[in-house]
């Protein structure tokens, strides 16, 4: 399993590499869960980070219109990026998520096919109207995506296992295998959560607020607290 660790600028991926990150993710949290940063701070970042580390960033928490965030794919995909990831906030039905992740995928690979794409769903989607988290992976690989991560929408207080248990988010994770798909799973989780997300065993686990001195958004993260998520990771 994969530490993922996100920053909101150079100066914290550096911190999250020295703490020992192996997925150095990029976003804006002041923009939402997967909210979108500056194509200059991507670049930035990727030219910080250790070629053997792969870089991924947020698209946004999108609407539900596929030729605006196709673009935005696009100029993501340009600054040499290993990963993008989309959150289907605004698609609600199948034939929404496919066509958007579809013209997300066509662009990327079209443009930049060492980019590949991450389609994230929301664990507590009932709650803002988005697309169902365990119909994702079946979507995701029917567009062409690389993986699928599942992330919470609304930071107050709860986390990714307060909307889905842990046979749902094995379920999930069986699914992405079979669909020789990628897992991430994320949300507000803590350290304490890293066992049992080891045992619900996807590819990647992510954070940011755990990595944090302070909180997601005026918080920054620390070498420390990576450094002891890793260890964490690595002691099982």
């Amino acid at each position: 399993m994969k530490l993922l660790v996100s920053p909101q600028n150079a100066q914290e991926a550096a911190e999250a590499i020295a703490g020992g990150a192996e997925i150095i993710d990029v976003k804006n949290p002041s923009e939402g869960p997967l909210g979108a940063n500056f194509p200059w701070v991507l670049r930035q970042v990727r030219a910080a980070t250790p070629g053997h580390l792969p870089v991924s960033a947020a698209l946004g928490d999108v609407p539900n219109l596929p030729g605006t965030i196709t673009l935005a794919a696009l100029g993501a995909a340009t600054c040499g990026l290993e990963y993008i990831k989309v959150g289907l906030l605004g698609p609600r039905l199948t034939a929404e998520a496919l066509t958007m992740l579809q013209s997300i995928c066509r662009a990327v690979s079209e443009s930049a096919p060492q980019t590949q794409v991450i389609a994230s769903a929301y664990a507590d989607a009932q709650r803002v109207n988005a697309f169902p988290p365990l119909e994702l992976p079946a979507v995701a690989a029917e567009a062409g995506a690389a993986g699928c991560l599942l992330d919470t929408a609304i930071k107050k207080g709860d986390n990714l296992f307060t909307h889905l248990d842990d046979e749902q988010l094995s379920r999930f994770v069986e699914q992405c295998r079979q669909f020789h798909l990628l897992s991430a799973l994320a949300g507000s989780l803590v350290a304490a959560d890293v066992p049992r997300i080891q045992a619900i065993g996807p590819d990647i686990i992510g954070f940011r607020t755990a990595a944090c001195l302070g909180d997601r958004l005026h918080g920054r993260i620390d070498a420390g607290r990576v450094r002891h998520l890793k260890a964490l990771l690595d002691a099982d």
